[in-house]
């Protein structure tokens, strides 16, 4: 039986990963956060009213900020931990088994909480993957950490992934995947699709550049809504996909909480098919 995580004050759709646990389907990203001393307030209050929405998965990195990312989202989630389902990720320069159990609890100490409850691996770096996940393996055990998963990997790293003692627990895979991004379509999307692996999307908005591309406009303008919200919907409009737009602000959080009720019709993909065409081929795995 699956199992929901989070009951959110908003009814959002959400998707399961492995595990059985489910996930919102949008959540809230936190790259280049706390980057700013000036804006620090305002990416506080944002993560927090995303909370009250509902947007209650909260991605973070070691690397975001030097750390400084984490320490932004422990303010934010400081006496609602409970209600947070919290993903960071540990660098590959780290990602021994030693490093990577080493990189969770200085992770951990930034967050101020006993456990991360989906630890990834940021990028295929020179560590092994077996050293890996071993130390992800070793964290969980020690509930430290409620799962695993990985970020940017294409389907050959996977495939070497899941040969890997223990591998095939991944839950997750975090790439790069919007309008203007649509390469996993082609292979690494329906490849996990077939296995049950969800995708979670960073940057579906595409660092904010779909915000004003005059296509969008032209759809968001038939359903009273944003272009930003188009392409959000975009995105969601995949079961097994969830996510992670960042937003600064209150207003932006509310209006990506929006796209959730806007519902992109036949038309509506088709003009968007026809500016953005999905891959004719494989194209290799794009990262940020």
């Amino acid at each position: 039986m699956a199992i929901l995580l989070l009951m959110p004050t908003h009814a959002i759709r959400t998707v399961e990963l492995p595990s059985g646990v489910r996930i919102p389907a949008l959540g809230q990203g936190t790259w280049q956060m706390a980057e700013d001393a000036r804006h620090i307030d305002d990416e506080i209050a944002a993560l927090q009213v995303g909370i009250e929405l509902g947007l209650r998965l909260i991605d973070t990195a070691e690397m975001y900020a030097d750390g400084r990312a984490e320490q932004l989202v422990a303010q934010a989630i400081a006496g609602r931990r409970d209600q947070v389902y919290l993903v960071s990720k540990v660098l590959p320069s780290h990602s021994s088994r030693t490093g990577t159990i080493a990189a969770c609890e200085a992770s951990l100490r930034r967050l101020r909480t006993d456990r991360i409850d989906l630890y990834l691996l940021h990028w295929r770096g020179r560590e092994p993957l077996e050293e890996t996940v071993a130390g992800f393996e070793a964290l969980r055990e020690a509930g430290k950490i409620g799962g695993w998963g990985v970020s940017n990997l294409d389907v050959d790293d996977i495939e070497e992934l899941l040969a890997v003692d223990r591998g095939a627990a991944v839950q997750t895979d975090q790439v790069l995947y919007n309008l203007a991004r649509r390469g996993i379509e082609n292979d690494l999307l329906p490849w996990c699709r077939t296995r049950g692996l969800p995708i979670m999307a960073y940057s579906p908005i595409e660092r904010g550049e779909l915000a004003d591309h005059p296509t969008l406009a032209r759809v968001a303008a038939r359903h009273h809504a944003t272009s930003a919200q188009v392409a959000l919907a975009w995105v969601l409009r995949h079961p097994d996909v969830c996510a992670i737009p960042k937003a600064s602000t209150p207003a932006h959080v509310r209006e990506n909480h929006r796209a959730l009720d806007l519902h992109l019709g036949a038309h509506d993909l088709a003009e968007l098919d026809h500016e953005f065409p999905p891959p004719r081929r494989r194209v290799p795995l794009e990262m940020h």
